[in-house]
Order: C-alpha cells, then structure tokens, then sequence
C-alpha cells in the first residue's frame, strides 16, 4: 500500500503531548514511502521535541511561527495549504482536536487547517480519561462528521501510569492509514497502458532527433493508476525516472519501437493513456557512421512515423482511449480536432510552454461535448484528477 504515498505532499502537524518523540519516527517511514513531508510544531509541541530534530528528519525547515514576515510576505501559510496532499496532526491533543472543531486559527496549524482543500487526518493521544471524557469523544464524533479522519487512539499502557485507550498509533500504523487515503479503487481491476517521454530517432550512430519531454506526466499518472487499483503497463521512451512500484515497464528508443511494444499488448488492455510525446518523423536512411563536420549545410530527408493513439483509435475492439495534445497556439481548438479524428475518449491538452518537462502543468480536458480545466498543478497532483474523470468516465 505504501506505493500509495510515492511524491505525495504531507503536512505533519505536531502538537503538545509525549508521543511527539514518535513524530521523528514518522516522518522517516513516510519518506520511507517516498512521500515529501513539512513539519508543522504548536509551542507546546517544542516542549517535547525540538524543531532541530524535525528539520533533520524531514529534510525541510520546521513552519512554527503564523507571523513569519519572510514566508508571509508570499502569503506563506496560504501557500503551504495549497501545497498540501494531505495534512496530518500526529499527535493531536484534546485541545487541538477541540480549536479544530470550533474554525480557531489562532496558531499556525490550525490555520492551514482552515486554508487547505486537502484531507485531513488527526491521530490522537492523550491520557485515556481525557479520551473517554464526553467532550472529547463528542468532538471526535463532530470532527468525523466534517470529513475529518481520526486514526486511532490504540489501547495500551501510557507514560502516566494509567491503561487504556489515548495512546497514538505506532508510526508504520499511521503510515499505512495515511497512504488508504489516496487508494481510490477508481479502476480496480483495470488493465492499463500509458506511454510516457520522448522518443529518439537517430541520425548518425552519435546523434539523434528528440523533444524535451521528460516523461514525468506519463509516470505521474502510472503512480496515480497503481494507487486506484489498476494494472499497469509503461511503455517508456528515454527518461531519467525511477520506475514506480508494481508497474511493468516496457523501455523503448524509437517511435516505431513504442508503436510496435504498444500494439503487442493493446488487446490486453482497458484504458490507453497516449501521453508520450512521440516524434512525428524520423530520418528515411540513418548513416552508419557518424556524419563528419564538412559542408556548410546538411540536408536530413524524413519521413513520417506511426501515428500510435490514431492506429489505437482505428482498432475494431479498442481501449478507452486518453490522448494529449500539447499545443504552441490554437490548443482547444486543436486539441478538439484530435479528439474527433483519431477516435479518442477523451483529450488532455495544454501549451507547450506551460507544462513540457517541467514539474508542474495546466490543462483542459475534453470529452463528447464536456470540458473542464485544472489550474497550473503539481503534475503528481495532476494526474489524480485525471485518473478521477476516467474512472467516472468509464463508471
């Protein structure tokens, strides 16, 4: 299941209480699990762990203060909300569990709370009276009520003496609670294949004709595939990306070497994302040694590759099928086109300045007669709205 947190952006909210000494241990089994994890300490939490020890672990600077003046002239606390895929309080306290039920913001964390759109998850721990004390188990039933998950307490001997329950789930606990969260089933069960990166056409044995595409929206939807349930193939051009966990990947060079691994596993396939950017022509004869720097010119003749998603498209029993259009102008326009001619499902499009091989991107995407666009996004974040709309979309 931990393949379910690989590049997902944690908030780890710490508060006052003596299982914050398990926090340390937290954030390395999330990391652990590949996920990037900021700390977030109440005052009362630096009672019992130093910000130091956080930092270390986590690889990040510790956020402590709402009055920040260097992060908060970025508006700094709106901007951790909104980087967040999911924040989670670890330990939560009766009073922290209390100010969240009541909207407070009268510290850092609670703030972020307020600001995100992402889930969060509390895992309490306290002293077992204060658990079973009807306030708080009120409040809990509140919180659960707003669509806030509650992990735990365990039950078990505390550092007070007394037995019962209050105590925080162990971290590898915690760990795989968290990652349930992005474990969608949208498409248990479903046979996919995504095609991700460019494509290298050579030239001369040294020399070849590629794009920069970098492959990271490809992969980005395979990690995001695995985490609703699906079967993944990756049909991957030259990248420098480690493979995601439980995915078979199939490494190609060419745009006819993508098109023939492509088409030896497409019958065995529900869902077809056309995301490589493959290249369009290649060179008609490719020299066999390495051309030497003479002439003032030279002439290359090229001809036309296989067009995978349209041979995809033309098949009589074929996928669901998800292209990707990135455009230099006329990108809706464009991308529509595409999705009529080559017989597409469904049509993810963007300009190529915003989203080719960078970090983040923002696209339209166009289905029959509906369309809905996503503002400029980690491409991680990306790619589980979109196996969101093909999962409604094949419901």
């Amino acid at each position: 299941m931990e393949q379910c947190l690989l590049n997902k952006q944690i908030i780890l909210g710490v508060t006052g209480g003596i299982a914050a000494y398990k926090s340390a241990d937290l954030v390395r089994r999330l990391r652990d699990a590949g996920a990037v994890v900021r700390v977030v300490m109440t005052e009362n939490a630096k009672q019992f762990i130093t910000p130091l020890t956080m930092q270390a672990v986590s690889g990040n600077p510790v956020h402590d203060d709402l009055f920040d003046l260097q992060a908060e002239a970025a508006m700094g606390h709106i901007e951790l909300g909104k980087w967040a895929d999911v924040i989670l309080i670890a330990p939560a306290s009766a009073d922290c569990m209390a100010r969240l039920l009541r909207g407070e913001a009268n510290d850092l964390l609670t703030t972020l709370c307020l600001v995100t759109s992402a889930p969060i998850a509390l895992a309490p721990a306290m002293n077992q009276g204060m658990w079973k004390n009807t306030a708080t188990q009120e409040n809990a039933q509140a919180l659960r009520a707003k669509g806030i998950h509650i992990f735990g307490p365990g039950e078990g001997s505390q550092a007070c003496g007394d037995t019962g329950y209050g105590r925080m789930l162990e971290p590898v606990e915690l760990v795989d609670a968290v990652a349930a969260l992005f474990q969608t089933g949208s498409l248990s069960g479903k046979r996919v294949i995504i095609t991700a990166g460019p494509t290298h056409e050579a030239i001369d044995p040294v020399r070849f004709i590629t794009n920069a595409s970098s492959g990271k929206m490809g992969y980005a939807i395979a990690e995001a595939a695995i985490a609703a349930g699906a079967h993944v193939t990756l049909i991957s051009g030259p990248v420098s990306i480690a493979t995601p966990s439980h995915v078979i990947k199939m490494a190609v060079t060419t745009a006819q070497d993508m098109f023939d691994a492509v088409m030896s596993r497409i019958a065995e396939c529900d869902i077809f994302f056309s995301v490589a950017a493959v290249g369009d022509y290649r060179c008609r004869t490719v020299a066999t040694q390495k051309i030497a720097k003479t002439a003032a010119s030279v002439t290359l003749e090229l001809e036309r590759n296989p067009d995978i998603v349209a041979g995809v498209g033309a098949l009589v029993k074929r996928p669901f099928i998800v292209g990707f259009a990135a455009e230099t102008e006329n990108v809706l326009v464009n991308a529509r086109k595409k999705l009529m001619n080559k017989k597409l499902d469904m049509i993810v499009a963007n300009e190529v300045a915003v989203g080719m091989g960078g970090d983040d991107n923002a696209v339209t995407v166009l289905w029959g007669e509906q369309q809905v666009e996503f503002a400029k996004m980690a491409k991680q974040k990306l790619a589980r709205k979109l196996i969101e709309l093909v999962g409604d979309a094949i419901a």
